[in-house]
């Protein structure tokens, strides 16, 4: 499948911001499913590009002078593939196992702990199918409410509500999962979809036991949508939690209030050799 996709993310405040340094992770690399074939950042200054420990690609734009808006935007082509459980390409930086520490934003609690025992059984006989047994008990438990959350809200708060949306999905889905012994990723990315979505996508990615040949590899759960991930999905980044893979995050002197925009749309697109 071919995606075309159109990020748009501007911030405007009360107040001129004296400066500003903004972390962006909004452009997807290659890997086992994916493969970028055009993609182009349009920012208000150049920004340095690097990648992050986890091999997302980083850039830093930095904005010395005063300013009163934040203009992001960014789109390409992505071909992607459907398919079974894959071995992903970094994996050489680090053992999959870094994936069961816990994180700011993915600690347990007496409540979580329960929940993953009560799947316990259910994932030693079959990870795959255990795993989607609880995240479908998972979005019965915390159905997506938008609103409900914000960005620093950890998996047992959202998890004692029972509501969140997809960043919360996939923190308490990683919780449970790493409380498992399944190493398991916070994913930030994008999903072709009928309408425009507000902002990115996030799911979690589990790293199912055995070899390629026995079903082991990476492979995206989806709690929001209740589905595994396929070629729909679009990887942007991804980390222990949502501070590790956000797509933008930044601070700021000065400014006031601040007023987000943000504007995605994917859909599928001719091969490039199809175009006109």
């Amino acid at each position: 499948m071919h995606l075309a996709i159109h990020h748009e993310t501007v911030y405007r405040y009360q107040h001129p911001v004296q400066r500003s340094t903004q972390v962006l992770r909004l452009t997807p690399t290659d890997g086992s499913r994916q493969r970028v074939l055009r993609w182009e950042l349009n920012l208000p200054a150049a920004a340095s590009r690097g990648f992050d420990a986890y091999g997302n690609t980083m850039h830093v734009l930095t904005l010395d002078r005063p300013h009163s808006e934040i203009h992001l935007h960014a789109c390409g082509v992505v071909e992607t593939d459907d398919g079974p459980p894959t071995p992903d390409p970094r994996d050489g930086r680090f053992p999959p196992e870094v994936f069961l520490r816990d994180s700011p934003l993915t600690q347990a609690d007496a409540a979580l702990r329960d929940f993953a025992a009560a799947h316990a059984a259910a994932v030693s006989a079959d990870a795959r199918e255990g795993l989607m047994a609880m995240l479908q008990a998972l979005a019965l438990h915390m159905p997506y409410t938008p609103g409900s959350t914000d960005a620093a809200t950890p998996a047992a708060e959202a998890f004692a509500a029972r509501l969140g949306v997809c960043q919360d999905h996939a923190q308490v889905f990683a919780t449970c999962a790493r409380l498992l012994g399944i190493p398991t990723r916070y994913v930030s990315g994008y999903l072709a979809a009928d309408t425009e979505h507000v902002a990115s996508h996030a799911w979690a990615e589990a790293r199912l036991p055995g070899s390629a040949e026995e079903g082991g590899g990476w492979l995206g759960f989806d709690v929001s949508n209740q589905c595994l991930a396929d070629g729909r999905y679009v990887q942007l980044a991804m980390g222990a939690d949502y501070l590790d893979a956000c797509p933008v995050r930044g601070m700021r002197l000065g400014g006031g209030q601040e007023a987000l925009r943000a504007a995605v749309r994917v859909a599928p697109t001719p091969a490039p050799a199809e175009q006109q």
